[in-house]
């Protein structure tokens, strides 16, 4: 087996434990006080945040997904939309922190990047580039990580694909210059983050967290809580 040299962590519901639609409820609501004294009606906010979110999700690489969302949410807008963007950066800084409170915490989870680190292994956070940078750094602060702790994170600046596309991962490997066959992914979520082996990666699904929505069976993953993730890294020595 080839040596592992490089493991990929996912944030959301990994390193940052959450109840993902209790996250994006608590999100959605104070996205859409914000913008409402700026004539953004809730309904049609959070219509138009998802549509923004499936065309980044349906991304082929054409552009960045900062300008895919924003190409499409001013469509939906117009111009007054990208007028407005500054309101929506100040809302990461501001408001959107509050989102915490409706996240877990486990120690275990900083714990398992220095350990990586201990280990010689290069780090990179593969969370799903839907989020500008500020909002992908404040999650990895709530989750007790920060970005120094990766040599690469992704975010919707800096991406053209998403999860679980393969070539999301592909670009990593790109960027990084990794082969597959050196990777360890840790992830949460099945259909996401367990993709990355039919690339050739190693996986780990954390189950804390976890999201089948395709009810795989899982006995062929190795798997478990963070306990296990350490137990499994420290065999890498």
């Amino acid at each position: 087996m080839e040596k592992i040299t490089t493991v990929l962590f996912d944030l959301d519901g990994t390193l940052l434990p959450m109840d993902q639609d209790l996250f994006v409820k608590s999100y959605f609501k104070r996205l859409a006080e914000k913008m409402a004294p700026r004539g953004y009606d809730p309904e049609g906010l959070i219509k138009a945040v998802w549509g923004g979110t499936a065309a980044m999700v349906q991304n082929d690489g054409r552009a960045t997904n900062e300008e895919v969302f924003w190409d499409f949410f001013s469509n939906v807008y117009g111009e007054k939309a990208l007028k407005d963007i500054p309101v929506f950066q100040e809302f990461y800084e501001v408001e959107f922190q509050e989102a915490r409170q409706v996240c877990g915490h486990n120690p275990l989870a900083a714990r398992s990047v220095a350990l990586c680190r201990e280990l010689g292994l290069r780090r990179v956070l593969a969370t799903n580039p839907l989020f500008p940078s500020i909002a992908t750094e404040s999650r990895m602060r709530w989750a007790g990580v920060s970005p120094e702790d990766f040599e690469y994170y992704t975010t919707y600046e800096n991406s053209v694909h998403c999860k679980p596309n393969p070539d999301y991962y592909r670009d990593i490997l790109a960027h990084c210059g990794l082969r597959p066959q050196e990777c360890l992914m840790v992830g949460n979520d099945v259909s996401e983050d367990m993709i990355t082996e039919t690339l050739g990666m190693k996986v780990f699904l954390l189950t804390d967290c976890l999201i089948n929505k395709e009810g795989r069976d899982l006995s062929g993953y190795p798997r478990g809580g963070f306990e296990d993730l350490i137990s499994y890294l420290e065999k890498l020595r």
